[in-house]
């Protein structure tokens, strides 16, 4: 079955094998942009029991399972497991950010961003089909699986006592994603891209247990179907934060995140079911 969402946008394209920075500009200017945003803030602003800004700086260590099809003109394709199949790296560390603004008392806007691009090459050990072009077992394969993600999302904070508070959110989780595969004994390449802005719906909370101690979590899910298009997601993350200051706090936390997208039009079909799942460590600087 063809799984997919109705606002993705899928095509296929060639590209210069190698090139794993597609995404990573974007990602240095976010994260740049947060560094000034932290280090503007810093220096005009005082500490508050209640912060109208934070921004959350630390490390994403990731577990994922990417299984993928790309169907061409003439046929399907085959479900490849990216790890087992190609030999991506199943585990990795990655840079992330996560910061919020509290523009009024009970309203916040919200936004992550992080990169979970990787490549290996490896001979395969059955055939695989991918985009009409076929390659047999023992075939060379070059793999790049770029991703990188980016959310935001509106919270309005309809139950509130001190820093403690449960909201609702809606938003957005963009994922954008590069899946190519080269051999370079033929010279064969073929790219797939899809740019995913899914809008998310869900509860974000926090609850501050201790004077030092508070525990953060939210949960957003999306599902649509229309048309050629279907598709579904999920994000949980739970987080414990201890306040070193009034303005930087130590965290741990965990993300769990499913994405299944895909489309299927006249010429091409699609589908991708991806899973990451990871502990995090960070520092928290609010305002």
């Amino acid at each position: 079955m063809n799984r997919n969402f109705g606002i993705a946008a899928l095509t296929s394209r060639r590209r210069v094998p190698g090139n794993r920075s597609r995404f990573r500009p974007q990602f240095r200017l976010i994260t740049s942009g947060a560094m000034i945003l932290l280090l503007s803030i810093s220096a005009t602003a005082s500490a508050q029991t209640d912060p109208r800004f934070s921004v959350g700086l630390g490390a994403f260590f990731t577990d994922r399972d990417s299984q993928t099809r790309i169907d061409g003109e003439t046929g399907p394709g085959t479900d490849v497991d990216l790890e087992t199949d190609l030999g991506l790296e199943r585990s990795d560390t990655v840079f992330r950010v996560d910061a919020y603004w509290r523009f009024a008392e009970k309203h916040r806007l919200d936004f992550s961003a992080f990169d979970l691009s990787r490549s290996a090459s490896k001979q395969i050990e059955r055939e695989i089909i991918w985009d009409d072009t076929t390659y047999p077992i023992n075939t060379q394969l070059d793999a790049e699986l770029d991703l990188a993600i980016y959310k935001a999302a509106y919270t309005w904070l309809f139950l509130k006592r001190g820093r403690s508070f449960l909201g609702a959110t809606v938003g957005l989780y963009v994922a954008d994603i590069g899946a190519t595969l080269s051999a370079p004994a033929t010279g064969s390449v073929e790219a797939s891209d899809l740019t995913a802005p899914l809008p998310v719906v869900g509860l974000r909370g926090e609850y501050r247990f201790a004077d030092r101690w508070s525990l953060r979590g939210s949960g957003e899910i999306f599902a649509i179907e229309y048309g050629d298009y279907d598709g579904s997601l999920y994000d949980l993350f739970v987080g414990l934060d201890f306040s070193a200051t009034e303005m930087i706090a130590v965290g741990i936390g965990l993300n769990s995140v499913k994405l299944d997208v895909g489309v299927t039009k006249s010429g091409f079909e699609g589908d991708v079911d991806w899973q990451y799942d990871g502990a995090m460590a960070y520092l928290k600087f609010d305002f």
